[in-house]
């Protein structure tokens, strides 16, 4: 439902009142021309009046919060503002780690229906693994308070906390009759940036990433300097799923690739700052490595940086998916209260002069998004060849050795792959985590079994082991009961 013109209104003024106080705060004032004055002081007295006089009191901090998200949305769809307690989660993402136990986890559906928190792995070396916690083990009391029914908000406020800080967990283990008691002292634990590392045959090489965090570039070159010692002589690379980061860390990882001087990325924009180009700086590791780099449709900014520079550079072959197309350059504002504000500067241009942001009207992230979902589905079922003959001469584009690429938004692949032919059950059920989930409640009852027929043997149990038709059954009747269509 849009908001009225009133609502729209009272957003406004607040947001202008904010935006002057930070732009007073900032010594910007004598920069201000006299038509930006006059509208500022017309809109701060006009909150005032509102402050002042509306029937209910009014909250300006809440105001504020709104305004500031009305204004940005006016701009364009990744122009944003970031909230106190979402911008310490960012914070924790791109720092590369967070203070806390060291869990990944789930809910799993328990007694009486209430979901219970569960642990799905272990951070290796973290304090969860010191004292022995397992995947799988149903926490189900943290510091003498009931952990039945907890939401995700409650884990993090729960769970994480100061290094050094101490937590009381209750634990119900299958196989176990009692409940087992811990106390973990929370530890600094790292968020990796890379996902997988190995190889995949004798000769080839395959690294994940799945951010561009402050730690990306140490988390590659060390995957690399492994692979090698394994007579890595290809690469796949994997950035599907990844939406970006810091743009520096694409420049780096990029740099491995490319010869010294080579062009990687360029931005451009209305301020002098915001004009830059970055080139490769130093020989990398793995310059003379044939490479191929995997992307889909949410393979974004700076994963479509690295994309497009080995691309346009015909450094690697290109495979997969359409990429998101987010080509617009953020400067980010803190501000007192610890929030912030992203405000586009800039748009990203890959080597050969290709816009990576797709069209868009303003800020209206319903009709951005529904515009890209409609892009992807139009060339779904198109090779690149066909994509190029069905676009208009100016957003074609030559690569070093006059190979033609695709502009106006995205990266377009050397070779595209078919749309996923998975079944829709399927989708349904990894979507939903009900696989996992069953897996769970099964082992509960079938975990002591396994262990005395299997030990330690997870080799031998992953080859001989078969789920029978009767289990197979009822994992089918635990999808339908919740909602699952199951086809013939």
């Amino acid at each position: 439902m849009r908001k009225s013109r009133a609502t729209y209104t009272k957003v406004l003024v607040g947001v202008l009142v904010l935006v002057t106080g930070i732009l007073l705060g900032m010594q910007l004032e004598s920069a201000l021309s006299d038509d930006t004055r006059a509208a500022l002081q017309k809109l701060e007295n006009a909150f005032l009046i509102i402050n002042e006089r509306y029937v209910e009191e009014v909250d300006s901090g809440a105001l504020a919060e709104h305004a500031l998200e009305g204004m940005l949305e006016e701009l364009d769809p990744h122009s944003v503002y970031i909230d106190v307690e979402t911008m310490r989660r960012v914070e924790e993402d791109f720092s590369g780690g967070f203070e806390g136990i060291g869990i990944s986890f789930e809910f799993i559906e328990g007694v009486e229906g209430q979901d219970t928190l569960t642990v799905l792995s272990v951070i290796p070396g973290g304090p969860s693994e010191e004292v022995g916690l397992h995947s799988g083990d149903r926490i189900v009391e943290i510091d003498q308070q009931s952990a039945l029914g907890f939401e995700i908000a409650d884990v993090q406020r729960t769970l994480k906390g100061p290094r050094g800080t101490s937590v009381d967990i209750v634990v119900v283990r299958p196989g176990y009759t009692r409940p087992i008691e811990f106390t973990i002292v929370r530890d600094r634990i790292p968020l990796n940036a890379v996902d997988a590392a190995y190889m995949i045959d004798d000769v080839t090489g395959f690294i994940k990433i799945n951010r561009f965090s402050g730690t990306t570039h140490r988390e590659f070159r060390e995957a690399v300097d492994e692979l090698s010692a394994q007579n890595m002589q290809r690469l796949l690379l994997d950035l599907r799923g990844n939406s970006g980061g810091y743009m520096e860390m694409a420049v780096q990882i990029s740099d491995e690739f490319l010869p010294d001087d080579a062009l990687i990325v360029s931005q451009r924009g209305r301020i002098r700052e915001a004009n830059q180009s970055y080139v490769g700086s130093s020989r990398g590791l793995l310059e003379g490595l044939p490479v191929i780099v995997l992307v889909n449709e949410a393979s974004a900014s700076a994963s479509e940086i690295v994309a497009g520079a080995l691309q346009d550079h015909d450094r690697g072959l290109i495979v997969g998916r359409l990429t998101f197309g987010k080509g617009l350059v953020q400067q980010q504002h803190l501000l007192p209260d610890g929030s912030a504000m992203r405000v586009t500067i800039a748009r990203y241009y890959t080597p050969s002069g290709r816009l990576i942001q797709t069209p868009y009207a303003g800020g209206d992230r319903e009709d951005y998004m529904d515009s890209k979902r409609e892009l992807h589905a139009n060339t779904a079922l198109l090779s690149a060849q066909e994509i190029i003959e069905s676009v208009p001469d100016s957003l074609l584009f030559k690569t070093a050795s006059g190979r033609t690429v695709i502009g106006g938004g995205g990266i377009v692949p050397d070779f595209i792959t078919d749309i996923d032919s998975a079944s829709f059950f399927l989708r349904e059920v990894l979507s939903r985590n009900l696989a996992n989930t069953y897996a769970r409640t099964w082992y509960d009852r079938e975990g002591e079994a396994l262990v005395a027929r299997w030990g330690d043997d997870r080799n031998g149990f992953f080859d001989s082991f078969v789920v029978g038709d009767a289990e197979f059954q009822k994992f089918l009747e635990y999808a339908r009961v919740r909602g699952v269509l199951i086809g013939d």
